[in-house]
């Protein structure tokens, strides 16, 4: 038997890709198929969600065996084949694939395709950009200085003399006097 399934995105519109997989292949032959044709790198990790129609988790398939807590088995990708999960049409996958930011694709089992096998995965469609693979994080830092007058607190009974003015010294952040010269690491 082959899986259609349907990948899709909810940071792009118009990305859609269709692939067919025997139904005799792991869940990192998947994830390699997946990850090739959106040209994504293949050194981070990954997940598969198996999910209820309303798109929540359940059990969880890895791309390395890892501790867990939950309350499903520890399943690995190379060790899992597709079909002792899915046996259903409209079975809902996630593969999330950027780990940290928590980026996913959505999937669903379009078809089951009887009495047909296949050696390698087939993209039958391949419509628009993926989402880039990793977000950069904002590193940069933004310092403000904050003016203080009688609104500052929101309460017109706020007294601005109450204020010990000597704990609210500027900062500067160019004094080499706060870097020792002997760091002890």
């Amino acid at each position: 038997m082959v899986f259609k399934f349907t990948i899709l995105s909810d940071e792009v519109d118009n990305f859609v890709r269709e692939i067919a997989i025997d139904t005799e292949a792991t869940f990192f032959d998947l994830h390699s198929f997946i990850l090739d044709s959106v040209g994504y790198e293949k050194n981070l990790m990954t997940s598969f969600f198996m999910c209820t129609d309303d798109w929540e988790k359940g059990q969880e398939i890895t791309l390395v065996e890892m501790e867990s807590s939950s309350e499903y088995d520890n399943l690995v990708m190379d060790k899992t084949k597709l079909d002792e999960l899915i046996s259903d049409e409209n079975q809902k996958l996630i593969f999330v694939f950027d780990m940290i930011s928590e980026r996913v694709f959505f999937m669903e089992v379009t078809e089951i395709i009887p009495r047909k096998s296949q050696d390698k995965p087939v993209c039958l469609t391949s419509e628009g950009i993926a989402p880039i693979q990793i977000m950069e994080e904002d590193t940069s830092v933004v310092v403000t200085k904050t003016t203080l007058d009688e609104n500052f607190y929101g309460d017109e009974d706020f007294e601005l003399d109450e204020i010990d003015e000597e704990g609210f010294g500027e900062m500067n952040f160019d004094d080499s006097s706060l870097f020792s010269e002997d760091p002890k690491f």
